[in-house]
């Protein structure tokens, strides 16, 4: 079997334009290329930026009974407006004002360094807006400059972002998000406001490259990847040949970045229903047929759903031919079976391969276009059933080895505020557990997903280094 995940990152819809890995993690996952000038990366400096949340550089001051050890607060803080604003969490959702912002030891500046030489980030963007000829609002550079003069602030940077949300001027918005993501390009509930923002504003083609950026910094983000198919969805004319698709090659995109994911079901469930309106029962198959394999949060609810999905409609209708004649074959060879072993003792000599072939006529397996008769439709849909069965068993074996690990984490995003010691706990264990299970792909995810959660702890990034050399690329 293949030691790297090949399942590719596409976000024109064509399959055959995205090619390659999808270990962002490792600077593979970002790989997606496509025409147009490559846009910077976002870097992630030294393990304390990025995040499913947003990775902001901030940590408590004071260290809880419960808490680990986090960064020291800042020696000098930026000036703040004068009006009291709320303070927001790095998705952008509003916080209580009386929760202390908490503020990490300042750093040193680091200059922003390429991406290294194997690692393909291109996405389709337009060259930097020249800057000239747009004059800011005052109350703007009084927000930019607080964020500018103390770049580790994160609450600076959160006021900065909620005025020109309210403000609703496009450019100085443009300016202060594409700013600030490159310190916290792991925020996925601001990249869906700048693409909202793009999008009031009717600039579709500059909405759908905030997708993609946002996509390329944060693969895992099943949100951002909801939002951006329920754009296309929106936004596309589905009489064009094309959408269908495009939309069709995101689900796959979104399942190959994100699919292995522990809590993925809402995006499993959302391409089904897509099927499902095309009308495409087979396809809806074939994911049940995936998904049913994925120790994932609603495995058991997947399972009910495909019972009721084969249940509902006619086996031809929702087997691929393929199977179909498979079954078939199986279903005439157990009634020969069952016959010969019958009438062994009475049936003359010679009569042996008539009975077969007679068999064989009445099941159909030999004619895949042969309509099946009523009893043959139930035997083929319980036949087709029993072996998902199997899947679904051995899925839940799976499942129950993992739920105790899922149930301990509490907080699968980034936030400032430390993790209680028994999360970080729960994180090294799982990660040990994975590992030692030997599956590459979840190994390689749940990786991702601590050091979203764990961001401010390095030695969740240093444990990914022993790692690397028995998953090789």
């Amino acid at each position: 079997g293949s030691h790297g995940r090949t399942g590719a990152v596409q976000l024109s819809g064509r399959a055959d334009d995205w090619r390659g890995p999808q270990d962002h993690l490792f600077g593979c996952r970002a790989k997606m290329a496509a025409e147009g000038p490559e846009a910077p990366a976002s870097p992630t400096r030294g393990g304390t930026e990025g995040c499913e949340g947003g990775l902001g550089a901030e940590g408590e001051a004071a260290v809880g009974p419960d808490q680990d050890v986090t960064p020291k607060p800042a020696s000098n803080g930026a000036p703040k407006p004068d009006e009291t604003t709320p303070v927001q969490g790095c998705n952008g959702v509003n916080m209580e004002a009386s929760t202390p912002a908490p503020k990490p030891e300042v750093a040193k500046e680091e200059a922003l360094q390429p991406p290294a030489p194997d690692v393909v980030m291109h996405v389709p963007l337009n060259p930097p807006m020249e800057e000239v000829s747009i004059t800011y609002p005052l109350e703007f550079e009084r927000y930019w400059r607080a964020a500018q003069e103390n770049p580790l602030d994160f609450t600076a940077w959160t006021e900065l972002l909620q005025y020109v949300e309210q403000e609703n001027h496009i450019y100085a918005a443009r300016k202060a998000f594409d700013s600030f993501f490159l310190r916290y390009p792991y925020c996925y509930g601001y990249w869906k406001k700048y693409a909202d923002m793009e999008r009031r504003f009717d600039f579709i083609k500059e909405t759908e490259e905030v997708f993609q950026r946002g996509l390329q910094s944060i693969p895992l983000s099943m949100d951002l990847w909801i939002h951006y198919i329920t754009f296309l969805q929106a936004s596309l004319d589905m009489n064009h040949p094309d959408s269908v698709q495009k939309i069709r090659g995101t689900f796959e995109s979104a399942i190959a970045a994100a699919g292995v994911d522990f809590r993925s079901d809402k995006l499993w469930e959302m391409y089904v229903e897509w099927e499902r309106e095309m009308g495409n029962l087979k396809a809806i198959t074939a994911i049940y047929d995936r998904v049913l394999a994925m120790p994932t949060q609603m495995y058991s609810h997947h399972w009910e759903k495909f019972k009721e999905h084969a249940t509902s409609h006619h086996p031809k209708d929702i087997l691929s031919t393929e199977e179909l004649l498979w079954l078939q074959s199986k279903m005439a060879s157990d009634t020969v079976a069952k016959t010969t072993e019958a009438e062994a003792e009475e049936a003359p000599p010679g009569e042996d391969m008539p009975l077969k072939a007679e068999a064989m006529q009445e099941t159909g397996a030999g004619d895949g276009s042969q309509m099946l008769g009523h009893m043959d439709q139930e035997k083929i849909r319980e036949l087709a059933i029993s072996i998902r069965q199997q899947m679904h068993a051995q899925n839940e074996a799976e499942v129950s080895k993992r739920w105790n690990f899922e149930e301990g984490i509490k907080r699968p995003y980034f936030h400032v505020k430390p993790l209680e010691r028994a999360q970080l706990r729960n994180w090294r264990d799982y990660l040990d557990f994975e590992i030692a299970s030997g599956s590459h792909e979840r190994t390689i995810v749940l990786f991702e997903r601590c050091v979203i959660a764990c961001a401010l702890y390095e030695e969740f990034w240093i444990k990914v280094c022993p790692a690397l050399p028995r998953f090789p690329y």
